[in-house]
């Protein structure tokens, strides 16, 4: 990509006529900003897409770089005309949710990247999708959501004009250095709530196992957006000889994928620690569960043996109690009412009901 060549000769389509040009698409808040550089210098600002095309076609030599958030689908298509982009990069750039990756065209690199950043307020992370079509002598940013910020790229690249002079590919590694920096802070903020995390699961926190979900689900998206990135840099890095990468760009490329390589090991050991977090922490509720109901089993005998106890003494009073509640009828045909030895055997009775119920009760380990 580092062959810069007029754009006479990589457009695949003449120019077309004024009469055969694309609407000019209605400029509105979706365009951040459309800057010329020449030589690594910003030579001007254009207000509108159309004339940012117009001052193009000027200077040959210069570069474009057309920063859009959320842009219309007219603004897309008109890009599209203008620049030679090709249609299925464009319907992936309209529909958002795309995996990171990078996708050659002709002369156009198709770059999808998921930045992320820490909401310290909320405990979350936040992602944004970023889609940036590289050309020879353009650089079209597309972002959905509100990362990555790109507004400190072009100052740091503004700064630095022999950098920025390499071209739209050195503007790409800087993007590329940006988000994957912007991986740092999420990642001690994570590493933050897998200790707050740890520290709640050995408290018995009860609510601690909704957060290790929601921080595992967060930790998926986060592998989602830094381990395709390991595959894409080197894929840039095999074509170095290929399309005659400069040399501090190589330098700067390779950097960067360190830092994503380290960055995606963190993020597998994130997930696999939060995952033996929850299996631990699955086992320390089982056993808190295991003593609750060993509790209640424990209170309910203790129960049962109580209620034994009482039915038993129940059982050894009813018997003196009929007996003495029957002849205190006082009828005058009952049986052995006017008997000598009634009383007498009244009072033994009971005494020998009472007695065997006690032997019996006790044998039964009731008493």
């Amino acid at each position: 990509m580092s062959d810069r060549r007029p754009r006479a000769a990589w457009r695949r389509h003449p120019e077309p006529s004024p009469a055969a040009a694309p609407p000019e698409p209605s400029d509105g808040p979706s365009v951040i900003q459309a800057t010329l550089y020449r030589d690594g210098r910003k030579v001007s600002s254009p207000a509108t897409l159309a004339e940012t095309y117009r001052q193009l076609r000027e200077h040959p030599d210069g570069m474009a770089w057309i920063g859009l958030h959320r842009p219309t689908e007219q603004e897309l298509h008109s890009l599209a005309a203008e620049f030679d982009l090709h249609e299925l990069a464009v319907e992936d750039a309209l529909e958002a949710h795309q995996r990171p990756k990078l996708e050659r065209y002709g002369d156009t690199l198709f770059v999808v990247l998921r930045a992320a950043r820490y909401l310290d307020a909320q405990e979350e992370v936040d992602f944004g999708e970023l889609h940036i079509f590289v050309g020879p002598d353009f650089l079209i940013t597309v972002r959905h959501g509100a990362a990555p910020d790109l507004s400190a790229v072009r100052r740091r690249m503004e700064g630095n004009p022999d950098l920025l002079a390499l071209g739209p590919e050195a503007v790409l590694y800087a993007i590329l250095d940006t988000v994957v920096d912007g991986y740092a802070p999420v990642v001690a903020g994570v590493q933050n709530d897998v200790d707050e995390i740890e520290t709640e699961v050995f408290g018995g926190d009860p609510a601690v196992s909704r957060r290790i979900y929601e921080l595992s689900r967060e930790m998926v998206e986060f592998q989602r957006a830094t381990r395709p990135l390991v595959g894409m840099l080197h894929g840039l890095m095999a074509g170095f000889a290929k399309y005659g990468t400069d040399e501090e760009l190589q330098r700067y490329l390779r950097d960067v994928a360190d830092h994503v390589t380290h960055t995606s090991e963190r993020v597998d050991g994130f997930r696999q620690a939060l995952t033996e977090i929850l299996t631990v922490n699955a086992t320390l509720v089982t056993q808190q569960q295991n003593a609750e109901m060993r509790a209640l089993a424990e209170a309910g005998f203790e129960q049962n043996e109580e209620i034994k106890k009482i039915s038993s003494w129940a059982a050894i009073l009813f018997a003196p109690t009929l007996v003495g509640t029957i002849y205190g009828m006082n009828f005058d045909n009952m049986p052995e009412l006017h008997w000598a030895g009634g009383y007498p055997f009244a009072v033994v009775l009971m005494a020998v009901v009472c007695t065997s119920l006690y032997v019996v009760f006790k044998r039964k380990d009731w008493l």
